[in-house]
């Protein structure tokens, strides 16, 4: 099994004809045949885009352009769309595409204004949909379905579920879960900025549920409160018997107070948010913390050691 996404899943693109979308587009299309079913583009409607060199095989694909979300999603049954709009616009095609009952909306794009994803989420929260994101490297399920910018190349099949705030270092846990032959179910970026749809707890929620999944690498960073809320609730299920093993890692351990670093919600303020509260927070809860992200599938041997003994 797997979670959010998966050979059925069908993708609508938000922000194909721009060189980002294009270019991430191409990539889906060669990795398994991820179903991308269509462009959303509001004047661009009734043409057809087609993949280059960068779609391998699937080079030649045509894509139908649609001017809004809703067409698209009643043309082509779509059940997921990514968006990579530009930052001044993107807010407005999440909107667009909770409005037109898209069930999994993926937002790539960084540097969206606050203000906007605050009206984004609300709108949300009333809604069906779900959002991953924005600012996020996507999700993947190896060899079923790519949405987003991650290299589908690191990726094998098999029993790991990764959750990350940081783009880079859910690579690095991938590559390394399928160095030491663990592969993974589904790896999911749920971003880094301080406003997103979709937080470490509802993803960890879903790799318990799911069989195939065996064992958890979470990744945080300094910065807000969801690591802490996520080890009190990862305590909370396995009083009930829910419990997997979990490697983490926290990064900015020797980021200063007030300092943004790299993501918009990497920020120690007000004496909350760093890095060893976080660490202490998941090794209460039974998470095997890493000291170096170059040792994140180590640590998960250990955890499931640990977890097995």
């Amino acid at each position: 099994m797997s979670i959010l996404i998966n050979k059925d899943t069908k993708v609508l693109v938000q922000g194909l004809t721009g060189k980002t979308g294009t270019f991430h587009t191409e990539q889906a299309l060669a990795y398994h045949g991820t179903q991308m079913v269509g462009g959303i583009h509001p004047k661009k409607g009734g043409s057809t885009w087609t993949a280059g060199e960068g779609a391998g095989e699937a080079a030649g694909t045509e894509l139908p352009i649609f001017a809004t979300v809703k067409e698209g999603k009643e043309a082509t049954g779509a059940n997921a769309s990514v968006v990579y709009v530009p930052p001044a616009g993107a807010a407005a095609a999440i909107v667009e595409a909770i409005d037109a009952g898209i069930e999994l909306i993926i937002c790539i794009t960084e540097g969206i204004p606050v203000s906007d994803m605050v009206k984004a989420k609300a709108h949300l929260d009333k809604s069906n949909s779900r959002l991953i994101g924005p600012n996020c490297p996507g999700v993947l399920t190896p060899e079923e379905c790519k949405i987003g910018i991650m290299p589908g190349n690191i990726f094998k099949k098999g029993s790991v579920g990764v959750v990350s705030r940081s783009g880079t270092l859910t690579y690095e846990a991938v590559f390394q879960t399928t160095n030491i032959g663990l592969g993974q179910t589904t790896a999911v970026g749920i971003g880094g900025d301080p406003v997103k749809g979709t937080e470490f707890i509802d993803v960890l929620d879903m790799f318990l549920d799911d069989d195939a999944t065996e064992s958890i690498i979470m990744i945080g960073e300094i910065g807000g409160s969801a690591e802490e809320a996520a080890a009190e609730w990862l305590t909370e299920q396995a009083k009930k018997g829910r419990r997997k093993p979990v490697a983490g890692f926290i990064a900015g351990r020797t980021a200063p107070p007030g300092r943004t670093m790299g993501h918009a919600g990497a920020v120690i303020s007000g004496g909350k948010g760093g890095a060893e509260d976080k660490i202490a927070a998941m090794e209460a809860a039974g998470i095997v913390v890493s000291d170096s992200p170059a040792k994140l599938g180590e640590t998960l041997l250990t955890a499931i050691e640990r977890f097995n003994s």
